[in-house]
């Protein structure tokens, strides 16, 4: 069964960086798009950025310029480099993957991890 469990989060400083990884099992082919989705009490999920099979990106208006998102060896591992983090940055965030063709934050995902708690404080 496809599992995708989510690490490094923590709390930080306003200003530091952080990041957070997904490690992605039991599936035997290459995802076509992978991609971080946070959520902050009392508001909807957000995309922050996705990634398919090519390296291609797509990055909210947010966090474009401080965040980066990235594949490791074999794809089944997934980045999020988080640099010059704001409190607005507080929130759950989410690894998702989608076996399907197509990658932009409007797609459906397949799979989800549990999350990683990130809180940014001043």
């Amino acid at each position: 069964q496809v599992r995708l469990v989510e690490s490094g989060g923590g709390s930080v400083q306003a200003g530091g960086s952080l990041k957070i990884s997904c490690a992605a099992s039991g599936y035997g082919y290459s995802f076509s798009c992978m991609g971080w989705f946070r959520q902050a009490p009392g508001k909807e999920r957000e995309a922050v950025a996705v990634i398919d099979s090519t390296g291609t990106t797509n990055y909210a208006d947010s966090v474009k310029g401080r965040f980066t998102i990235s594949q490791g060896d074999a794809k089944r591992t997934l980045h999020l480099q988080m640099n010059s983090l704001q409190p607005e940055d507080t929130a759950m965030y989410f690894c998702a993957a989608r076996i399907w063709p197509g990658c932009s934050p409007t797609h459906r995902f397949d799979y989800w991890g549990q999350g990683t708690q990130v809180t940014v404080s001043l």
